[in-house]
């Protein structure tokens, strides 16, 4: 069963404009941003800005625009981190682990020597997400259109 969309769900309200983020890459069908409670450094968040709960509830337009920023910021957070490999997920519903009610995909670069935060964990330190964020947008720079 499909559950029902929450409009002041964070994500719905980052969108809209409401609250802020270091936004690393927008286009017409997606946002991305840092993730302010990061698993390892560099952890990014891609979230359509069509409306739906979860994957389920994703038209399939909207499922291959966000593959297709997946896959170009999965890239460019690869360039700025060179991290030892990546995790790419998508959550969907709580026992799934998913805490924001809006479909979006986590890259989460991971590093042979550290170990992985919590999910939702803590708070990542502003100055700190905003240093991520610029190199996140300088890697993105360098791809090809």
């Amino acid at each position: 069963m499909q559950a029902e969309y929450d409009n002041q769900n964070i994500f719905a309200r980052i969108l809209r404009g409401e609250l802020p983020c270091f936004k690393i890459y927008e286009d017409a069908d997606t946002i991305a941003f840092m993730d302010i409670m990061p698993q390892t450094d560099g952890h990014a968040l891609v979230v359509p800005k069509e409306q739906a709960v979860d994957l389920f509830g994703l038209s399939e337009a909207g499922a291959a625009a966000a593959i297709k920023s997946t896959q170009r910021v999965a890239r460019a957070v690869r360039e700025a981190f060179q991290p030892d490999g990546m995790v790419i997920t998508q959550f969907n519903g709580v026992a799934a682990g998913q805490t924001v009610p809006h479909i979006h995909f986590h890259i989460v670069p991971r590093y042979a020597d550290q170990p992985i935060r919590g999910h939702a964990r803590e708070q990542q330190d502003m100055a700190v997400l905003k240093e991520h964020a610029e190199r996140v947008i300088a890697a993105l720079a360098k791809l090809p259109a």
